[in-house]
């Protein structure tokens, strides 16, 4: 589990509570809890989200709030020196002897790269095929990332909505003094409602699942870079240098001699 993710969303909640009962303590939450205007923010803003989406790709994105708090897999400086391995024994025993080697991978990606290479596909399909299926990944996570940051922006929105309903009804009382501040106050809730769903759920998780998104596309540009090497017949030397370009300077520093070919 990302630990992060879960310290930053109650850190962030939690604080938010703070100031709101650090004067007239938990009594004053009650203030700030009011069901018409969370039906007109959340059920407004989800129920616009339906039908900006299919009901698949709906689904699909709530469920990836949870993928936030999933610790990502991806490991640059492991995944380089499993190439350099496959690469070492390709250079002494043939790319037929990587075979056995793939159905150890667990990563589903490479197996396959490295399968294509074993069945002597031409090294230019081998790209294409791989780069294909980096293109359909990048697209799946931008449609959640994109769910999250729409949602945001409805947040907001559905926020003033809610907002412009209470200050009518408020106009509409005027003769009565008594209620221009209660009317206020839930004029104000709605937008404080869409704020709390855009800056606290929405862009929190939108920026994470682009995060994760970054280093899964930059681990997979590894491989595929990798793995045309190794067909390539390049020194696992070279193939190192190579794929150490990817790393930033610190981890390039402490990559060590074990990931190095012969």
């Amino acid at each position: 589990m990302d630990i992060a993710s879960v310290i930053g969303l109650v850190v962030a909640f939690v604080l938010m509570v703070f100031g709101i009962v650090n004067d007239k303590g938990f009594v004053a939450i009650q203030s700030f809890i009011h069901a018409p205007s969370a039906a007109i923010v959340f059920g407004g803003a989800l129920g616009v989200m339906l039908a900006m989406n299919p009901l698949r790709d709906f689904i699909a994105g709530l469920k990836s709030f949870l993928l936030i708090f999933k610790t990502p897999k991806a490991n640059e400086v492991e995944t380089i020196k499993s190439i350099i391995e496959l690469s070492n024994l390709a250079r002494r025993e043939g790319l037929l002897a990587l075979e056995e080697s793939a159905n150890n991978l667990d990563d589903e990606f490479m197996k396959k790269g490295v399968m294509l290479i074993v069945d002597g596909t031409d090294p230019e399909l081998v790209r294409s095929i791989l780069e294909a299926d980096l293109v359909n990944i990048d697209s799946r996570h931008q449609g959640n990332i994109s769910f999250w940051k729409n949602l945001g922006a409805m947040g907001p929105a559905w926020g003033m909505i809610g907002t412009l309903i209470g200050l009518i009804n408020m106009l509409k009382d005027l003769s009565d003094p008594d209620s221009i501040g209660p009317n206020m106050s839930v004029a104000l809730i709605t937008t404080l409602y869409g704020s709390v769903l855009a800056n606290w759920i929405c862009s929190p998780v939108a920026n994470k699942l682009t995060k994760q998104n970054d280093m899964e596309i930059k681990l997979k540009e590894v491989m595929i870079e990798g793995i045309l090497s190794i067909q390539a017949g390049e020194n696992p030397r070279v193939i190192e240098e190579k794929l150490k370009a990817f790393l930033a300077p610190k981890e390039r520093a402490g990559f060590g001699e074990e990931g190095g070919g012969n």
